[in-house]
């Protein structure tokens, strides 16, 4: 570059810093004025929140189409809009004093009973005292009960005075349904304004599956109670597997006199570890697996049936689906988890997740799967192969309306269950 050209290289580059200076300057300003104006702005919507969170959504539209009536009547001269952006300001601030005064309520939310078999009754109570030393105002109370919301009118309460009401709980669908918060509300018939209090925790009511009635062992598919023998050899245990020469160290009780005496060197007994049997219940929920909402709540039904029997026979089990791990000390325990459980995501491999679930309980001698109808059997197939050898699997598939019957993938049996009565017989004539 030449002098004609503009300048000399080192003007030019020059000016470039100076410019690329100017420009952080002006970045750091600006990030700097934002940070302010952010900080401001939280402070005043923190400042005015007592104000503006007693404005519903209805009374938010009603102010923005006052403002925008009164605008048109500025600009365009109309009378009518100014009467319209008046007489919606006018109902804002009629609305004002409904949102004034003090409640003082002890209020508590019951369900009876907490526990019930999906189709059976439930019933729920709130009870409203007032706690205050003067008669309360005629209110209303809401009370979200699963995915609806129950409205009720509390009347003038003298002080100490009780205000009960009754309500019925669907309970068609296994499900934990929550009852709760209720909450006060207090402002116009418009529902411009409006300001709540929340006065209770929420309450759960279980909603367990349907169950089948399983005899006592006929679940757990494991007789031996007092131990499996495994291919592991031990010094300390009951199975008697062999004899082999003495080594310092090996406790004298386990010494074979006769045979030491027969051989003339000490020998010692091994034994074959046993262990007590250990069983993994799985539940598939994979969306893509069942046909219908129908089916998969079969599943869920067989699966809680299998687990309550083992739970009752005394045998160790782990229990768990994708997402959750059930607990299984009591029946109750395990029924209360069965009735949270949900769909997963479309795409869960059977054979991963099983293989999984093996793995964090090392001591299973029986895996048992609940799948739905719409799972490939050779995704059975391949979780057979994925799992250690002296791992015994059965299968139970639920498919609505279909003839119960047992099939076999590989070694593996897959018991067909259409409806739940079914499953006691189905059981019966499994075997590993």
């Amino acid at each position: 570059m030449t002098a004609a050209d503009g300048g000399s290289p080192t003007r030019v580059s020059q000016a470039r810093l100076a410019f690329q200076t100017v420009a952080r300057s002006v970045r750091r300003t600006a990030g700097s004025l934002g940070e302010r104006i952010g900080t401001a702005s939280a402070a005043v919507a923190h400042a005015v929140a007592p104000v503006t969170s007693v404005v519903s959504t209805t009374g938010w539209l009603v102010l923005a189409a006052a403002l925008v009536s009164g605008v048109l009547a500025i600009t365009l001269g109309w009378v009518e809009f100014a009467f319209l952006g008046a007489t919606l300001l006018g109902a804002v601030i009629v609305a004002v004093p409904f949102v004034f005064g003090r409640m003082r309520y002890v209020v508590d939310v019951e369900l009876q009973p907490r526990r019930v078999v999906a189709g059976e009754r439930a019933l729920g109570r709130l009870a409203v005292v007032n706690d205050g030393t003067t008669p309360s105002v005629a209110s209303r109370m809401e009370l979200p009960v699963g995915q609806g919301l129950a409205e009720f009118r509390i009347p003038t309460l003298a002080p100490s005075a009780e205000h009960e009401e009754l309500f019925a709980v669907p309970t068609q669908r296994r499900a934990v349904i929550v009852a709760g918060p209720a909450i006060s509300v207090r402002g116009d018939e418009l529902g411009l304004l409006r300001r709540t209090v929340r006065w209770n925790e929420p309450v759960e009511l279980f909603v367990h599956p349907r169950t089948a009635r399983l005899k006592p062992s006929a679940a757990g598919l494991v007789r031996d109670l007092e131990g499996e023998v495994t291919k592991t050899i031990t010094d300390h245990d009951i199975s008697f597997h062999a004899l082999r020469a003495y080594e310092p160290g090996d406790p004298l009780r386990n010494v074979h006199w006769r045979s030491s005496a027969r051989t003339g060197r000490l020998m010692v007994r091994q034994y074959e570890e046993t262990r007590r049997s250990d069983l993994v219940l799985l539940q598939a929920t994979g969306a893509d697996q069942y046909a219908s909402d129908d089916e998969f709540e079969l599943g869920v039904s067989i699966f809680a049936s299998l687990g309550v029997q083992v739970v009752r026979d005394g045998t160790r089990i782990t229990a768990q689906t994708e997402t959750r791990r059930l607990r299984t000390a009591t029946p109750v325990n395990l029924l209360d988890d069965a009735s949270r459980i949900e769909t997963a995501p479309a795409g869960t491999v059977l054979r991963i997740f099983g293989r999984d679930a093996a793995r964090r309980s090392p001591s299973a001698s029986v895996v048992i799967v609940v799948v739905g109808s719409l799972l490939p059997l050779a995704e059975v197939r391949a979780l057979e192969t994925a799992l250690p050898s002296d791992v015994s699997l059965i299968a139970f598939r639920a498919q609505a309306g279909a003839d119960a019957r047992i099939g076999r993938v590989g070694s593996t049996p897959v018991a067909t269950v259409g409806e739940l009565g079914e499953l006691p017989a189905v059981v019966r004539k499994v075997r590993p």
